[in-house]
């Protein structure tokens, strides 16, 4: 533990970490373009180099990104889509996201290769640092604003935080929370790898706070493999302690969250049958007659007493041991629980949600999910738009070797053409909303987003980077992806360390959003897995190589 604080000489810090990576980092891993672009132009500046040296055998950098930008236009010319000038515009500004894809990566290679291993090492410890100081900042202003100690419980301001607080935990990249899990979530591994325990338990912190359900089951997931087969004492006790940070998180400090993620497992299983009620003949409106008023008070009393049934009783009404009563010995009728789900969100329309409906009023005729008048949960929304999916290559067999197109089916680039303001602004006047994308994924999306929050969740989020490739680029692009991108990195796996349960964090992270059109985690995934692959292979080798 003490050698641990020791590692924060911050005069060591200033003069052995790559500053002009760290830079990068910072800004090009920030959720606004605005500040991506000037990042790349600043590092080619100050690091002018283009050789890339793609080859078909061993190549420096993933193959993947040159044949994805070729089945793009291979896809554009079998679809015919360059009549559409909207479209035009759209497609080359996915293009310039693959560009920008590339020209990270390179930046990130040359960094591992040019640089000691110790000296990145110390440029992520440093990136860690600040995004942990962000971080903690985040809930510390979330705290001083509530002036409650555990804004996850806090239910004032109309429940603005409560079960939704890990949404605004941004850390330094200011994207969405999920970003900051995963990243720390990469932490844990990568720290626990160093045998940092301090930066290992500050990440899982982090973590924790984003209240990333899905993030937190694939780690502990991971973490329990290692545990079995890869660790040492020392570290399977932080290993211990971790899973023991995220117990107490969701029976102390977030225990609404538990019965969430509860939820949303069991529905996800075992989607609720809808039973439609009868409706009973309206009876006249008039002042209610003595019988009637004795069987509304018998009716009140029989429901306090059914929520307080004994459990034992084989389904016989019977009060409790903490029935509330009167002095009289009358059983009190229950209030309303807020900690139940109707009282768990706010009901008032947001201005998306609002934006959303109008947009759903406007195509009435054609949205066949989110038009409907009785909206009725079932399926989760990520598989139904993994079946739209597979549903809609088997009516278009043409579309299964290339795809449908860039941004016509299922990507970031698809939301953010519609101008609805998904992923930020899009040109009014250049809108585009190609018939397929409208009838299949971002129905699904209208469907729940436009919704309670409640049902704000990544299993109702078409968004997954295997659906894209399936449905954009086609089987091409799927196999580009597995063949010359996840196994760029997966032919390493017996030089990998922490690299190969950061590969398969990644690899189930891939199914939550499109993380390539991001620009932030797979840069770094990237970049740790450059990294692992040299310190584990011998300086000659890795020379040639």
């Amino acid at each position: 533990m003490i050698n641990s604080f020791a590692d924060f000489n911050f005069k060591k810090l200033l003069n052995s970490i790559n500053w002009k990576l760290l830079l990068f980092l910072v800004l090009f891993l920030n959720v606004k373009l605005a500040v991506k672009i000037p990042a790349i132009i600043l590092i080619y500046l100050l690091q002018f180099n283009f050789r890339f040296r793609f080859s078909l055998k061993d190549s420096r950098l993933p193959l993947f990104y040159l044949l994805i930008i070729g089945i793009a236009f291979v896809g554009l010319l079998v679809n015919k889509n360059y009549t559409n000038s909207n479209y035009l515009l759209l497609f080359l500004t996915g293009i310039v996201f693959w560009g920008l894809c590339l020209l990270a990566v390179h930046q990130v290679k040359l960094a591992v290769e040019n640089d000691g291993v110790e000296i990145i090492h110390r440029t992520i410890l440093v990136f860690f640092v600040i995004n942990a100081i962000i971080s903690f900042g985040n809930i510390g202003l979330i705290i001083w604003e509530t002036g409650s100690i555990n804004p996850y419980t806090y239910q004032g301001e109309y429940q603005k935080y409560f079960i939704g607080t890990g949404d605004y935990i941004r850390g330094l990249t200011f994207d969405t929370s999920t970003t900051n899990a995963v990243l720390n979530a990469f932490g844990v591994v990568y720290f626990l790898d160093k045998k940092k325990p301090v930066m290992v338990l500050v990440c899982m912190a982090i973590l924790l706070l984003t209240g990333s359900n899905f993030t937190n089951i694939v780690l502990i997931a991971v973490l329990a493999i290692l545990f079995v087969f890869k660790s040492s004492k020392d570290q399977k006790s932080i290993i211990v302690i971790c899973i023991m940070f995220l117990v107490v998180f969701m029976v102390k400090v977030s225990p609404q969250n538990n019965r969430y993620v509860y939820e949303t497992v069991k529905n996800a299983v075992h989607p609720p049958k809808i039973t439609l009620a009868v409706v009973a003949a309206a009876k006249p409106v008039g002042p209610l007659t003595s019988e009637e008023i004795k069987r509304k008070i018998a009716q009140q009393y029989l429901d306090s007493l059914r929520q307080q049934i004994d459990k034992k009783s084989n389904g016989v009404v019977r009060p409790g041991p903490l029935v509330p009563k009167t002095g009289n010995g009358r059983i009190l009728i229950a209030q309303p629980n807020i900690n139940t789900p109707p009282y768990q969100t706010p009901t008032d329309t947001t201005a998306e949600q609002r934006q959303l409906l109008t947009f759903i009023d406007a195509h009435k005729t054609t949205l066949p999910l989110s038009a409907q008048n009785n909206f009725i949960p079932g399926t989760p929304g990520k598989v139904t738009s993994e079946l739209q999916t597979v549903r809609f290559l088997e009516k278009h067999p043409i579309k299964i070797i290339a795809g449908e197109g860039i941004g016509n089916f299922s990507s970031k680039l698809a939301f953010k053409a519609t101008g609805l303001g998904f992923a930020g602004g899009y040109p009014t006047k250049y809108i585009y909303i190609s018939k397929d994308f409208l009838l299949n994924h971002l129905d699904v999306y209208l469907n729940f987003f436009s919704k309670r929050v409640g049902l704000h969740s990544l299993t109702n989020s078409p968004f997954s980077v295997y659906d894209q490739f399936l449905a954009e680029y086609g089987l091409l692009g799927l196999a580009a992806f597995v063949v010359f991108y996840i196994w760029f990195f997966a032919r390493h796996y017996k030089r990998l360390t922490y690299g190969l349960p950061l590969l398969i964090i990644m690899l189930a992270m891939f199914s939550i959003d499109y993380w390539f059109e991001q620009l932030s985690v797979t840069v770094f995934f990237e970049l740790m897995l450059f990294l692992n692959i040299k310190e584990t292979t011998p300086k000659l080798k890795y020379a040639h190589e």
